[in-house]
């Protein structure tokens, strides 16, 4: 197969699915008939028209015991500060709706403090049968102490095993799910539970000072929250939506996360989504709309965030990272792979994506770009072939979509052609990127060698990718056709009129290399 890359671009990816079995209720279907209604009201919770009752037996029943970081504890307690901290007031205030069955669950109207909460019991985690789909059909929950849905303990489909870990995993049979209903406008507001030690587990220093070891009993950054493995649909016309507004991260899964649908909006403090188990979690995107923004109060997030590996198959993400901090719009510690869809990734920082997938392009700029601005990829024929807004300001943007073909392109930005884009490569890898945020096209430095400084001056790298002689001009600084490189890395500067070119046998700053 031959992989094409954009003037401005690195490598491509590849990906596919197989690995954890079928869903409960499959992505792109209607609400079950046999589904349980839940109506959520301040004043009372029904459940198929009855008034949900205290019975922890039940299915469905309420109470005002929600998990929350208690304000006034000292450091042996847990790893919050007291910003993190609320009171037991603020708690009792919050209607936790917990579900211990297995089965759908429609979720229909409001609560202005409270939790959705679903724990099958102990032995969940190994039972294929402990499967809990949440429809939300009109669903508006806010939490003001912790997520304000959260899965604690439903089937497992993972392992946790990273010596067998891979990027393709199939999390059909997870037993955490959530169906978004068509035509239904869903929103969850959410907090979060900083670090709580198990109770027995604190192992002090010698002094009794600082806490040396300590088990976690309770740790849930995300507003929209499950601790297995969980799938998220869209309804059989995909037009249902959900919004998420987070405090601290947005959309968590501590194993595998999968999008098979609907419309994904999330605003979120910090990453917008996190897959936190490291060298095991994968994010799989399959299809819907993601829409991500992370607003920054935290001061830091990346739009999207995996301790294991990103994998976009189709859908289309539009992903906004931390305006202030060096995070990227789509982040992942074992590799980034893209092999459909449409993806558009704003941010500071870049991490490796994958040879072998669908074409893309990242542009490195050498001036920050404004947020808010609509940026436009046109072809030769002046069609617009890509269209986004990122909403933060960004120094880093990827684009990725299968109407990438090979052809002359142009970048604009609210009818402006952007200047200051880079015709070099760009790597990372988990995060640390080369000097300058810059790769060789093979991933070798030219010849083998090293310049003396040990960094590629400037972050660049010469027009023929090539050190004259192993050795690095007078000035530090290379100049290549299109215009000088910013000595400071960061891009090229001044405008590339002629836009980049994706063709056959040109050079990296030419436009596309093909590989075999």
């Amino acid at each position: 197969m031959k992989t094409k890359q954009l003037a401005a671009a690195l490598l491509a990816a590849t990906v596919l699915l197989t690995g954890c079995g079928n869903t409960h209720i499959a992505p792109g279907t209607d609400i079950p008939e046999d589904a349980v209604e839940i109506v959520l009201s301040d004043t009372a919770v029904t459940v198929d028209g009855a008034p949900a009752g205290s019975d922890s037996s039940s299915a469905v029943y309420v109470a005002n015991d929600i998990v929350y970081y208690e304000e006034g504890r000292d450091f042996t307690y847990g790893e919050g500060t007291a910003a993190d901290a609320h009171s037991a007031a603020d708690a009792a205030a919050h209607t936790v709706v917990h579900i211990t069955k297995p089965g759908a669950y429609s979720i229909t109207g409001t609560l202005s403090r409270g939790q959705i909460a679903v724990d099958l019991g102990e032995n969940a985690e190994d039972d294929e049968t402990a499967v809990v789909t949440l429809i939300l059909n009109g669903a508006d929950i806010t939490c003001e102490v912790a997520p304000a849905v959260i899965f604690y303990r439903v089937y497992e489909c993972g392992s946790t095993d990273a010596d067998s870990a891979e990027k393709d995993v199939d999390t059909s049979t997870a037993g955490a799910n959530v169906l978004i209903a068509d035509g239904t406008v869903n929103t969850v507001r959410g907090s979060y539970v900083a670090r709580i030690y198990k109770s027995g587990s604190v192992v002090l220093n010698e002094d009794g000072t600082a806490v040396e070891d300590a088990k976690k009993l309770h740790k849930y950054d995300g507003a929209f929250y499950s601790k297995m493995s969980m799938n998220i649909s869209g309804g059989k016309e995909g037009t249902g939506i959900l919004n998420i507004h987070a405090d601290n991260e947005g959309l968590d899964s501590e194993l595998h996360l999968t999008v098979n649908g609907g419309n994904i909006n999330i605003y979120s403090g910090n990453d917008g989504i996190n897959t936190n188990e490291d060298g095991v979690s994968v994010t799989t995107v399959n299809g819907g709309t993601l829409t991500i923004r992370v607003t920054g109060e935290t001061g830091e997030g990346d739009g999207i965030d995996s301790n294991g590996w990103l994998v976009i198959n189709g859908g289309t993400v539009i992903a906004s990272a931390c305006a202030t901090s060096a995070d990227a719009g789509i982040d992942s510690d074992m590799g980034i792979h893209i092999t459909g869809g449409t993806v558009v990734a704003a941010g500071h920082m870049l991490d490796r994506i994958e040879d072998g997938g669908q074409t893309y392009a990242v542009f490195n700029f050498a001036a920050e770009q404004q947020g808010g601005k609509t940026i436009r990829l046109k072809n030769e024929k002046d069609k617009t072939v890509l269209e986004a807004c990122p909403e933060n300001s960004y120094s880093i943007l990827i684009v990725s979509s299968s109407e990438l073909k090979e052809g002359t392109y142009t970048l604009w930005s609210d009818g402006q052609q952007l200047a200051g884009m880079s015709g070099g490569m760009m790597g990372g890898f988990g995060g640390q990127g080369m000097p300058g945020g810059q790769m060789p096209p093979d991933g070798e430095f030219p010849g083998g060698q090293m310049p003396p400084d040990g960094e590629f001056p400037g972050g660049q790298m010469p027009p023929d990718g090539e050190f004259p002689d192993g050795h690095t001009p007078p000035d530090g600084n290379w100049h290549g056709p299109g215009g000088d490189f910013d000595p400071n890395g960061g891009g090229m500067t001044g405008e590339v009129s002629a836009g980049f070119t994706i063709n056959e046998g040109a050079n990296m700053f030419g436009g596309v290399k093909i590989a075999e």
